[in-house]
């Protein structure tokens, strides 16, 4: 088998396993080695970009102020920068030990590499792509102020907003993932949700600024409206990633215990 995610591959209605199953080794080889290598480009490009921000936020004064009350990591932005280059340093070194020892002995390895991605590295790059450029056309004051273009290059923003989502379906389309059960893949998001938004309140009952200026525009209710929203729609975003995965590849990766 080209991937091993414990899942279990199904056969089709004539008992044959999937196509992607039955690829020649020598094919298969060269499908693993170019899916390492650009493992290891998109690992080197996110980490080439949280060392640049970070860099610059403390030689340049005009930056290290945005990083005021509560750091870098207050925006979503930056901690999906830093999500995404995890996990593609997880799936570079799977590929790498899936050489090495065989599919085998690193199942929990492959494992946590599509725990990552399903309910964390998809939903959040995803998220962070669709919330920012809507709210970006709709009045960039409330979520990237226009005095930010003479302190963040045009290229940085692409980065950290747009070419997140070619890298993330690019994923989808290379390799299959074993999605867990949904109810426990949408907990888990939930918490990772909850963990930012408390933060957020934290950094605006300690500082009394809002990390968003769209935050600020809006009342308790609006904003128990608007957190609320937000996770409806990463969880949307969440079975989206599962339609796509199965649309790829079918039902070639179905978890051994049944969804609830």
């Amino acid at each position: 088998m080209p991937y091993d995610s414990g899942c279990d591959p199904q056969k089709d209605t004539r008992g044959k396993l999937p196509e992607s199953f039955t690829t020649p080794w020598s094919e298969l080889a060269m499908m693993r080695t170019c899916t390492c290598i650009y493992h290891f480009l998109v690992m080197s490009w996110y980490i080439f970009l949280n060392y640049y921000i970070s860099q610059k936020g403390g030689r340049d004064q005009q930056k290290s102020k945005i990083f005021l009350n509560g750091g870098q990591w207050k925006y979503l932005t930056l901690l999906n920068l830093l999500l995404q280059a995890i996990f593609y340093g997880v799936a570079c070194m799977e590929d790498v030990l899936k050489r090495i020892k065989g599919e085998k002995d690193i199942k929990f390895m492959t494992a946590f590499r599509d725990l990552l991605f399903t309910t964390l590295a998809f939903p959040i790059s995803t998220f962070v792509f669709l919330s920012f450029w809507i709210l970006f056309l709709y009045d960039r004051e409330l979520v990237y102020p226009k005095a930010l273009d003479g302190i963040f290059p045009v290229w940085l923003n692409h980065a950290m907003h747009t070419s997140i989502l070619p890298f993330t379906l690019a994923e989808v389309i290379l390799r299959p993932h074993c999605y867990p059960q949904r109810k426990k893949g949408l907990t888990l998001l939930a918490l990772a949700s909850l963990a930012y938004i408390s933060r957020v309140l934290w950094i605006y009952s300690e500082t009394g600024t809002w990390v968003y200026p769209v935050f600020a525009k809006l009342s308790p209710v609006g904003l128990t409206a608007f957190f609320s929203l937000s996770y409806i729609f990463s969880a949307g975003i969440y079975l989206l990633g599962e339609k796509l995965n199965h649309w790829k590849w079918g039902d070639t990766m179905q978890p051994r215990k049944k969804r609830k």
